[in-house]
């Protein structure tokens, strides 16, 4: 037989070897059950069904729609300097440092280890050294250490891989981060346009309450009034007071909770001038149906790579059940005796090379446990992504009805406001020329003000419900360019050469 052997029959014979111990240790029973949906295959409803029939996707810059350019700045603010922002970019590079140390394990180790040691003998002749005693001596040595792993099984490729996934889905998830806190911006921000809305509401109605109150005096003073019209005139002015300071507060809070989200303090917000975005703005709905662009949301993309990662985990786990092989080697000189540096002489030198094989025999279960741990994982995993894509559809489903229902309400809103409006006028013009009492102007009035603040709160509920939906569709941030592949989600499967000993 020639003395050379191939590369190829070394492998064989190594496999074989391996393979025939390590039948000791089963992994029969043991496999993930968990099942990923598909958008595609979840019934949608008519409002989704519907929304493809509008306007356009979500850019990235989506707040842009609102024509406000104080809440563009407002928003890169937040974006570039919010802390949560610079916690998850932390994290990303965290992972990312992870998934280096996890791909170092397939390279080539070497390490290099060096003793220098003056070593003083004791002076007993009797229970001591004999010659040596009482002597002084050097016991010195370098070594120089080799090893690599075979990885025949994939346990190292997998771990790396794993960690790279992982990588994956913190990068996703400070995307979600991200559009998280852009949606809150856009959200604050309107509640500060509704707060300046409801203020000239109230604003408005003060001064026409002054008015009729100066009216009731010179009714009273030509002898065509009562003092009690007077005093009906000046009862409800210390409560719009009240709710102008009142106002006036949110508008404060409002700024502290805008300077918040932007990583600033209470000063910055201060200079947060009123908002120039208009609450009856129109909005562009998507033209693309939303389920079959679920991957743009950064949440479902991070579960995704969440599942790969667990995939990868059964993998390393399985793995565990076959016989790891490394090589391993060393590169040295040693000596006990002589000066210092006399172990550096060539008779010092020496090597050992050769392979190096741990063979899982019994383990009481451990291996076992480790593979149905992984499994319940990747079941985990997958129930998390599917839960997700459900909650998304909800969400995005949501939404659209609420929008539309929405902008039904505005209409609607409008109409009353006129009714209120026109009502109003009649009676103050009744008024003015005494054919109506006061009681008739003040209910129009308070009917007038409660109109104008729920077309407001309609008007902001619309700008808040296109945020929100933005925010379920994704945001046009594009984390669906980075997602893992089908096949990446799933286990590896079981080589047939070793399927023989899962028994």
């Amino acid at each position: 037989m020639p003395r050379r052997i191939s590369r190829e029959l070394k492998t064989l014979s190594v496999w074989a070897l391996s393979l025939a111990i390590s039948g000791c240790i089963s992994n029969a029973g043991i496999a993930p059950q968990g099942q990923a949906l598909s958008a595609d295959n979840l019934a949608t409803d008519d409002a989704i069904r519907s929304a493809a029939q509008d306007a356009r996707w979500p850019t990235v810059k989506w707040w842009q729609a609102y024509g406000d350019p104080q809440l563009d700045r407002w928003v890169e603010l937040a974006t570039y300097d919010s802390p949560s922002m610079a916690m998850a970019a932390a994290r990303v590079r965290e992972a990312r440092a992870i998934a280096g140390i996890a791909e170092s394990a397939e390279s080539l180790q070497i390490n290099s280890d060096s003793t220098l040691k003056r070593h003083n003998w004791p002076k007993d002749q009797f229970y001591g050294p004999g010659e040596l005693s009482d002597a002084t001596t050097w016991d010195n040595n370098s070594t120089l250490g080799l090893s690599y792993a075979f990885d025949l099984w994939g346990r190292e490729r997998n771990a790396s891989e794993r960690a790279v996934d992982l990588a994956h889905m913190r990068a996703a998830e400070a995307r979600q981060a991200q559009l998280e806190l852009q949606s809150n911006v856009v959200r604050a921000y309107i509640e500060l346009s509704l707060h300046y809305a409801n203020r000239d509401i109230v604003a408005a109605t003060l001064a026409q309450q002054q008015q009729i109150l100066e009216l009731a005096n010179k009714r009273l003073e030509a002898g065509i009034g009562t003092h009690f019209e007077v005093s009906q005139a000046q009862t409800p002015l210390p409560e719009t007071h009240r709710q102008l300071d009142a106002l006036d507060e949110e508008i404060a809070l409002s700024r502290n909770q805008l300077a918040a989200l932007a990583g600033k303090g209470p000063g910055a917000g201060a200079q947060l001038q009123r908002p120039g975005l208009s609450l009856a703005a129109p909005l562009k709905l998507p033209s693309t149906l939303p389920a079959q662009l679920l991957g743009q949301r950064p949440d479902v993309v991070a579960s995704r790579w969440q599942v790969a990662a667990q995939a990868r985990g059964i993998d390393v786990a399985h793995a565990g059940f076959y016989p790891n092989v490394d090589l391993i080697g060393s590169l040295g000189y040693m000596a006990t005796g002589g000066g210092m540096l006399e172990f550096l002489a060539g008779g010092k030198f020496n090597y050992s090379v050769g392979p190096a094989i741990t063979l899982p025999i019994f383990d009481g279960g451990r291996l076992r446990s480790q593979l149905g741990k992984a499994s319940a994982g990747y079941d985990i995993a997958v129930a998390h992504y599917n839960q997700t894509l459900i909650n998304a559809l909800k969400g995005i489903s949501d939404q659209l009805i609420r929008r539309e229902s929405m902008d039904k309400q505005q209409g609607f809103a409008a109409q009353s406001l006129a009714s209120a409006q026109k009502t109003y006028d009649i009676a103050m013009i009744a008024y003015q020329r005494g054919l109506t009492d006061y009681l008739n102007v003040l209910t129009a009035q308070t009917l007038l003000f409660r109109q104008q603040q729920v077309q407001q709160q309609v008007q902001a509920a619309r700008l808040r419900a296109h945020a929100e939906l933005v925010t379920a569709l994704g945001g046009g941030v594009g984390a669906g360019d980075d997602v893992p592949a089908p096949g990446k989600t799933l286990p590896g499967k079981i080589p047939a050469a070793l399927a023989v000993f899962d028994h």
